[in-house]
């Protein structure tokens, strides 16, 4: 009979995707995540293959997590733009105060990794330019509804708005303005709107 995983998959890669966000891939040793995720020795090669399988897994759940929320904030939203509005707020202002959230985990991994780890820094870089897939699928929707201007580049928009959103954090992280941030949330897509959205 085979061997099954005695624990909780999803809970493990919780815990391993904070220790990574904290401290970065090269900061964090097995000893650590062994100690976070109470896995005994061993158990992170048995299930995950190595350190860097975690750390992969750890990469796509973050992610994984990322779309669901952005998705959520779309559905509940009136408008497209207000659920991306609402989205940048649950992610820069609403999240836990303990969050590392001076960058995001796939860009910290990226300004961390070099080219000499090309599976990891090309799958961080791919799930990045998911997310940025999904920030041009919403403001086309909101171009198609009459949002945004009907000449708004998409690509760049999108682009943009990744872009800010790092930006904000760092910002947030800086000057724990959080009024300005609120206040910069709300003018994001000032230069494309053609019409007032909520």
């Amino acid at each position: 009979m085979a061997n099954t995983a005695k624990f909780n998959r999803q809970e493990v890669l919780q815990k391993a995707t904070w220790l990574f966000w904290q401290r970065g891939f090269h900061a964090t040793s097995t000893r650590d995540l062994q100690q976070a995720t109470n896995l005994r020795p061993g158990s992170i090669y048995a299930a995950f293959g190595s350190k860097s399988g975690l750390f992969k897994e750890a990469l796509r759940f973050y992610a994984q997590n990322r779309t669901e929320l952005l998705q959520q904030c779309i559905d509940g939203g009136k408008t497209t733009i207000g659920g991306l509005r609402t989205y940048f707020r649950h992610m820069l202002l609403d999240g836990d105060a303990n969050t590392p959230n001076e960058l995001c985990l796939l860009a910290k991994a990226i300004s961390e990794l070099d080219e000499s780890e090309e599976e990891l820094l090309g799958e961080a870089r791919t799930l990045l330019a998911a997310h940025g897939a999904k920030f041009r699928q919403y403001v086309e929707e909101a171009m198609a509804n009459g949002e945004l201007s009907e000449d708004t580049d998409s690509d760049l928009l999108a682009r943009q708005l990744q872009v800010q959103m790092i930006g904000l954090r760092t910002f947030l992280r800086a000057t724990a303005d959080r009024a300005a941030v609120e206040h910069m949330i709300l003018k994001l897509f000032d230069s494309a709107t053609a019409r007032t959205t909520g």
